[in-house]
C-alpha cells in the first residue's frame, strides 16, 4: 500500500572508533517533496545519507530504514540504486574523458549479449537531457562542459535509473548564482512530478527557497524537523537549531588599526596556461595594507583564482608580467617557495586536491610549508612538530580524535581549518583566501572570521576572494571588483553594497 512517507530512518545509530558519528537519528520524508538535511560540519549529515545508499552496510550501524513501505537492509551502493535511491556526491563520479552519455550510462548500459547499442544508448541520453535541460549532444566529453553542466549529467544519470529518491550533497557548492538557480529551479520542476529529493546544504537562503520540510542535526543528533508550510522558516531560527545558540551577528566585529602597505601588486598580466594565446589577467593593480582585509568580488570566470594563483608561485598562467612588493621591496613569487619566502602564503579553494594530502594526518599537514620550523637542521623534530601541531588544533578548535587523525576523515569545516593551519605556521606577511568558507556551515564561518580578524589585529594583511558578497561586505574594509581579467572598480566599505558591486561589473560589460 502506497503511503504519503516514503522513507522512514529510525533510532540510527553508527559508531567510529573513538567517536558516535550518529546517535538516535531519525528522519522521515514524504512522497514528492523537497527536503532538506541542515547541520554544522561534522552534525552527521553525509553519514546518514552513506547509512541509507548502503556506503555503509547494513549491519554496520544500528536502527531500521524503511523505503516504500518495507524495512531495507542495503549491503552495497547497488542495492540502493536498484529500488530507487540515487545520491550525488559534492565530488561529482564523472569520467571527464569519457562522453555525456558514456557516463550517463557507465555500470548500466543498454547492451544485449554483451554489445552496446550506441544507436539505443544516444537516444535514450537525448531524451534524460531534455528533461534536465541541457542541449549538449551526447557524444560531447564532460571535460568539456562546465560544472554547472556536469551536476546536470549527473542528475541525467540518476533519472536514467528510474530514481525514487534523489540525494543531492551540496549540489551548488562549486556553482555560480545562475547555474545554482537553474538547478534549485529544476529540483522544483522535479516536485512537481512527484519526485521525492534530499538536500544537503550550506546555503541557507536555497533551503527558505525550495524545502517543504527542513531537518536540522547537530552533533550527531536530530534536533527539530520544521515544516515550511505551517510556521514561517527564518535563517535565524535555522542557525538557532544548527548552532544550539543565536549568532547575534553572522560578522565578529573587528577595529584594527590600518598602516603601511604591506603587499603592493602593479601591472599584472597573465595568459591562459593552455589557450596559450588568450590574455586571461590585464593590467592588475592591487594593494593590501597591514591590519586590512582586502575583498575581490566578481562571477564566476571573472579571472580571481587566476590572479591569485599566478601572483603566489606563478602557479597558474604563461607568460606572467608586473611586479609584487612586499613592504615596499620588490618581491620574487616565480616560483612557490619563493612566494612563501617572500612572505606571502596562499589558502586555495580546492582544499581537498591542492590544499591537503587527505591520505595522511593533521600532524604532517600542519607543519607542511615550513618544515625548517620543526627541524634541527635536515632532520624533522619530531616532538616539535608534534607540539606546533597540537597548538594549531588548540587555537583553531579543530575537531579530531587528535593530531594523527588522518585529513580525510575530518568534515569540511575542519580541513578548512587544517589548510589555515599550514599557513599560519608559516608566518606570512599576507594570506591570499580564496573562497575560505566555501561548503562550511554558519557556525564554523565565524571561527574563520575571527581567525581572520585576529590576523589582521597581528598587523598581518588579508586578501580575500569570496563569491558569496555578503561574506565581503561583512568582513572587509575595502573590494576590488573584478570582471573579464580586469580590475573594474574600487571600493570603500562605506561604498560596498551588492547594488554597487553588481553595478560596476554590468556597467564594464557594457563598455566592451
Amino acid at each position: 500500500m502506497m503511503t504519503d512517507t516514503i522513507l522512514e530512518m529510525r533510532n540510527i545509530t553508527k559508531t567510529f572508533p573513538g567517536v558516535k558519528a550518529l546517535s538516535n537519528v531519525n528522519l522521515k520524508v514524504r512522497r514528492g517533496e523537497i527536503h532538506a538535511l541542515v547541520g554544522e560540519n561534522g552534525a552527521g549529515k553525509s553519514t546518514l545519507m552513506k547509512v541509507l545508499s548502503g556506503v555503509y552496510p547494513a549491519g554496520s550501524y544500528d536502527g531500521e530504514i524503511h523505503f516504500d513501505g518495507e524495512v531495507r537492509n542495503f549491503k552495497v551502493l547497488k542495492d540502493s540504486e536498484e529500488i530507487g535511491i540515487v545520491i550525488i556526491h559534492q565530488e561529482l563520479a564523472l569520467v571527464p574523458q569519457l562522453s555525456i552519455a558514456e557516463n550517463i550510462f557507465l555500470g548500466n548500459e543498454i547492451a544485449a549479449n554483451g554489445v552496446i547499442s550506441w544507436e539505443q544508448t544516444y537516444k535514450r541520453t537525448k531524451e534524460l537531457l531534455a528533461k534536465v535541460g541541457l542541449k549538449e549532444s551526447p557524444s560531447t566529453l564532460v571535460t568539456d562542459i562546465g560544472v554547472g553542466k556536469q551536476q546536470l549529467t549527473e542528475i541525467a544519470k540518476a533519472l536514467s535509473k528510474s530514481v525514487k529518491l534523489l540525494i543531492l550533497d551540496e549540489p551548488t557548492a562549486s556553482l555560480n548564482e545562475t547555474d545554482s538557480d537553474a538547478l534549485l529551479n529544476l529540483l522544483m520542476e522535479f516536485r512537481n512530478q512527484g519526485l521525492t529529493s534530499i538536500i544537503i546544504t550550506h546555503k541557507l537562503n536555497e533551503v527558505r527557497k525550495v524545502a517543504d520540510q527542513i531537518t536540522v542535526l547537530r552533533d550527531g543528533q536530530t534536533v527539530k524537523t520544521l515544516n515550511c508550510h505551517e510556521e514561517e522558516v527564518s535563517e535565524d531560527v535555522i542557525i538557532r537549531n544548527m548552532v544550539g545558540r543565536d549568532l547575534e551577528d553572522r560578522y565578529p566585529p573587528r577595529s584594527v588599526p590600518i598602516s603601511d602597505i604591506v603587499l603592493e601588486v602593479k601591472n599584472w598580466n597573465a595568459f591562459h596556461h593552455q589557450h596559450r594565446e588568450r590574455q586571461v589577467l590585464h593590467d592588475i593593480n592591487v594593494t593590501v595594507r597591514r591590519g586590512e582585509v582586502v575583498g575581490i568580488a566578481g562571477l564566476m570566470g571573472a579571472g580571481r583564482t587566476e590572479f591569485a594563483m599566478s601572483l603566489f608561485g606563478k602557479s597558474y598562467g604563461h607568460r606572467i608580467s608586473g611586479d609584487a612588493y612586499v613592504d615596499g621591496k620588490k618581491a620574487d613569487v616565480s616560483t612557490v617557495r619563493k612566494a612563501i619566502d617572500a612572505g606571502l602564503a596562499y589558502v586555495t579553494e580546492d582544499r581537498k586536491h591542492l590544499g591537503l594530502i587527505l591520505a595522511d594526518n593533521i600532524l604532517h599537514n600542519t607543519s607542511l610549508a615550513n618544515l625548517q620550523g620543526v627541524s634541527n637542521g635536515a632532520v624533522i623534530d619530531d616532538i616539535k612538530e608534534a607540539k606546533v601541531a597540537t597548538d594549531y588544533r588548540s587555537r583553531l578548535r579543530i575537531r579530531s580524535h587528535g593530531i594523527y587523525q588522518e585529513a580525510v576523515n575530518l568534515s569540511g569545516g575542519n580541513q578548512q581549518k587544517v589548510v589555515l593551519s599550514k599557513w599560519l605556521f608559516s608566518d606570512p606577511e599576507v594570506l591570499i583566501l580564496d573562497e575560505p568558507t566555501r561548503g562550511i556551515d554558519v557556525g564554523a564561518k565565524y571561527e574563520i572570521y575571527s581567525i581572520i580578524n585576529q590576523l589582521a589585529a597581528d598587523g598581518k594583511g588579508v586578501l580575500m576572494i569570496s563569491s558569496e558578497m555578503p561574506e565581503l561586505l561583512g568582513t572587509c574594509d575595502r573590494i576590488y571588483v573584478m570582471n573579464e581579467g580586469r580590475i573594474v572598480a574600487e571600493l570603500s566599505k562605506e561604498e560596498a553594497s551588492q547594488e554597487s558591486i553588481m553595478r560596476a561589473i554590468m556597467r564594464s560589460g557594457e563598455k566592451k
